[in-house]
């Protein structure tokens, strides 16, 4: 049997090494009901199967999740009888990196003959409402346009859920 790579399709459930153990030992049922709890949202995710990990489990599906989805598994964890809610410490989605291309930036520091550089674009980010939730996967690349121009473009590599949700939500408030 050949199992194609689930890595963009799954929810991580970081939870504590006992309640692995239980949680596993009918992993088979609670597949069967977190499904029937999704299909109570109208969520066209379906979990495949519950698979231990060495900080807690993961829990693959047919299709990307939402946050929706995310919050109904973990939910459904947490409310288990034999399973302590205060374990169930955190629970996310696969991430991965996506890169950012920002436009139309001026090359110079506003005011200034310095030009623009990754540490000043990083506090931008840092400290704009607009890149509240992003963070960055590595350092930022500020290219000049041409020789002659005074305007650069600026590649930034951030941590994304595969839906690109964090993404989208940045350059809706651009917009």
């Amino acid at each position: 049997m050949i199992i194609k790579d689930y890595s963009h399709k799954y929810i991580i459930i970081f939870i504590g090494f006992n309640n692995v153990e239980r949680l596993m030992a009918q992993s088979n049922v609670h597949v069967t009901n977190i499904n029937r709890s999704l299909k109570g949202i109208k969520s066209e995710v379906v979990v495949n199967f519950i698979r231990s990990d060495n900080k807690g489990i993961i829990v693959t599906t047919n299709k990307v999740v939402a946050i929706s989805d995310l919050n109904v598994v973990e939910e459904y964890i947490k409310n288990l009888n034999n399973v302590n809610s205060s374990d169930v410490i955190s629970s996310r989605l696969s991430q991965l990196k996506l890169y950012l291309k920002i436009l139309d930036i001026s090359y110079f520091v506003e005011d200034t003959n310095l030009f623009l550089t990754s540490d000043i674009v990083e506090r931008v980010i840092e400290t704009t409402h607009i890149f509240n939730d992003i963070v960055l996967a590595s350092w930022s690349c500020v290219i000049k346009v041409s020789p002659k121009s005074d305007m650069a473009v600026i590649w930034v590599n951030i941590w994304n859920f595969q839906n690109s949700m964090k993404a989208k939500n940045a350059n809706q408030q651009v917009l």
